[in-house]
């Protein structure tokens, strides 16, 4: 490889020295770029030449297609006006009657919005009540309608965020609007209490452990507080209809009601997310 490199640096010394050294070198450099440089115009003034040609030729040929086209329009004009007119009578009439409105489903809508409801998709924080006295959980005709309520958690905190805010938006909205006041029983339910209330029979709950949206801070257990007692038995025609409006509201959020079931829990609300509770 390096004796070709070597051989081919020497034939290339040799013919650069001819040139430069020598007048017939230099001549029959001089003859050879003369003779490139013609031959360089001559392709240059044919391909000119090609080109004008080219151009006429186009001419030519655009004139005959303007004659054509003018020939057929002068023989065929009522055909070419009734497509014309085809083609822009629908533009000219979505013009028009661009500024009416023909869907009336896209009408603006007059129903009134519900302010809380707005107040709570917007980002209203709602602060939980203060925890009522144990006593009132502890009374012979609460024990009588939940067993176990006094070991029940009605720790906020203990619930999950978003179904918190609705729940309070429900006491908030039933009082305001209904005159109700609203007392949780029980939010969060440990998977051991959950056991030991399904012990109890199907009269308690059917649900085993992770089988309740308590497990997951989801649900809770509510009832009314009258003259400062609870009243959680749907025998009171007064708490009957409070369940009734506290269903519609609790539903009204997004939530899941209890009353709607085939065992009916009044009380009780939950948030069903999805991927939560695996079944």
């Amino acid at each position: 490889m390096w004796v070709l490199l070597v051989a081919l640096y020497f034939v290339l010394a040799c013919v650069v020295s001819w040139m430069i050294l020598f007048p017939a070198g230099r001549e029959f450099m001089l003859n050879a770029l003369a003779g490139a440089s013609q031959r360089l115009q001559r392709r240059a003034g044919a391909l000119a030449q090609r080109r004008l040609q080219d151009a006429g030729a186009l001419r030519q040929t655009g004139r005959a297609s303007a004659g054509a086209l003018g020939a057929f329009f002068r023989k065929h004009y009522l055909l070419c006006l009734g497509g014309g007119a085809l083609i822009c009578l629908p533009p000219l009439a979505a013009v028009l009657l661009a500024g009416k409105s023909t869907l009336n489903g896209y009408e603006p809508s007059t129903r009134e919005m519900n302010t809380q409801v707005a107040d709570l998709l917007q980002g209203e924080q709602l602060a939980p009540p203060p925890a009522l006295p144990p006593l009132v959980f502890a009374s012979a005709e609460v024990a009588e309608e939940r067993p176990m309520l006094v070991s029940a958690s009605r720790d906020w905190a203990l619930m999950n965020a978003a179904y918190t805010q609705r729940l309070l938006m429900v006491f908030k909205i039933m009082k305001e609007q209904h005159g109700y006041d609203m007392a949780i029983l029980e939010g969060y339910r440990s998977p051991e209490r959950q056991d030991r209330l399904a012990s109890m029979g199907p009269n308690v709950t059917n649900a085993a452990a992770f089988q309740s949206w308590h497990q997951y801070g989801l649900a809770a257990d509510c009832a009314f507080l009258r003259d400062g007692k609870l009243v959680i038995s749907e025998k009171d025609p007064w708490a009957m209809r409070g369940y009734q409006l506290y269903g519609q509201v609790a539903e009204s959020l997004g939530l899941t009601w209890g009353g709607r079931w085939k065992m009916m829990d009044f009380g009780h609300t939950e948030l069903r997310m999805a991927g939560v509770m695996k079944r």
